[in-house]
């Protein structure tokens, strides 16, 4: 394994844990000059050996990346050294947050000639400030064991989860901190609507829904059907992941099983977009632009899915068998245009961690 698919075995798929910053993959000087671009992303970041040597050798760069935990954290962290960036290019930013770092000239504009090939509905910047990379779908998972043994049907939608029956089995993640968190929060507020999703809340956490701080801590310590979870003794049987944290579940397992041993609640499903752009104030400008240009190359769009258990954006890429063999295609995500997500989201979180944290 490579030392960034190292890093992403600590956290199993493509949850966006918390961390301090830190330097994985290649650890060259940083991006300050000519032959060095570095990445700054969050914790979940990977990608084969083979496939960022190759990028080193058709373009020259050598990458450095640097890790900075949970994507809202990242993201708010180098909103604060915009002036003096860490590096060149920012993966990891998604449409819940997008907003906030684009108001925040977080980055410069950049369009990628790989830009048509990519999905028209993930080009959510007509002034192309961020490249679309990659989807995923924010959803509960769920124990397959723990509700076979309690003859329990597993939960399928927001309704479910606030019904006795699943009364202190959810887990999730700080809305204010983490972004599966927020995810969540926000298909709350997109089927529950500007009116009822603070009532949906009480209930939740009238029915024993327990927050921890991010995904790593909510999914690797907390769940009791995840390999960490089950290591940890964690109590939790649902938790707030991904559509494709079951068939990493299979992928990372040894010996691995036929099945997952985890399902999905698709009725309680975000989805998800995450975008790279290269940073205001980039030491490396065209190095930065090689790589979100590499970013969308179907080499690396081929290559996310066992890495980083994410959906390609590139028309064409091809999907590994065991990802879709074990994952579960989410046919209608609760969504948000990004514009009401700009409007409402602070005052939404401020309200959540009135709500559901004091």
């Amino acid at each position: 394994m490579s030392t960034t698919k190292n890093c992403l075995a600590a956290v199993l798929a493509a949850g966006l844990g918390l961390g301090t910053l830190t330097a994985c993959g290649d650890s060259g000087d940083s991006g300050g000059d000519s032959e060095n671009v570095t990445l700054v992303t969050h914790s979940s970041f990977a990608v084969s050996k083979d496939v960022l040597k190759e990028f080193e050798r058709t373009s020259g760069y050598k990458v450095r990346v640097l890790k900075d935990g949970d994507a809202g954290r990242a993201v708010n962290k180098a909103l604060l050294t915009k002036d003096n960036p860490q590096g060149d290019v920012f993966f990891g930013v998604d449409n819940t947050l997008l907003s906030r770092a684009l108001d925040g000239g977080l980055f410069q504009p950049y369009k990628s000639p790989a830009l048509s090939s990519l999905d028209a509905d993930t080009r959510l910047d007509p002034k192309h400030r961020v490249t679309p990379v990659d989807t995923g779908d924010i959803c509960v998972n769920y124990d397959k064991k723990f509700f076979s043994e309690k003859k329990l049907a597993p939960p399928k939608s927001f309704a479910d989860l606030a019904k006795p029956a699943y009364k202190d089995l959810l887990v999730t993640e700080n809305a204010g901190s983490s972004s599966p968190g927020l995810g969540f929060l926000l298909a709350s507020a997109a089927e529950y609507g500007d009116q009822g999703w603070q009532g949906y809340w009480k209930k939740l956490k009238a029915n024993g829904i327990k927050v921890v701080d991010g995904w790593d801590q909510a999914y690797n310590e907390e769940f009791s059907g995840s390999a960490g979870g089950r290591k940890a003794g964690g109590e939790r049987p649902l938790v707030v992941s991904y559509a494709s944290s079951p068939p990493a579940e299979v992928v990372f397992a040894d010996p691995r099983p036929k099945t997952a041993p985890t399902g999905v609640a698709t009725g309680t499903c975000f989805r998800q977009i995450e975008f790279a752009g290269l940073l205001a104030g980039a030491r490396n400008t065209e190095g930065g632009k090689a790589l979100v240009d590499f970013f969308a190359s179907k080499a690396f769009q081929e290559d996310m899915p066992l890495n980083m258990f994410v959906n390609p954006v590139r028309a064409g890429a091809k999907v590994p068998a065991v990802f879709t063999e074990h994952g579960t295609a989410v046919e209608d995500p609760h969504t948000l245009a990004p514009g009401k997500i700009a409007e409402k989201r602070d005052d939404w979180v401020t309200s959540w961690t009135s709500l559901v944290l004091k």
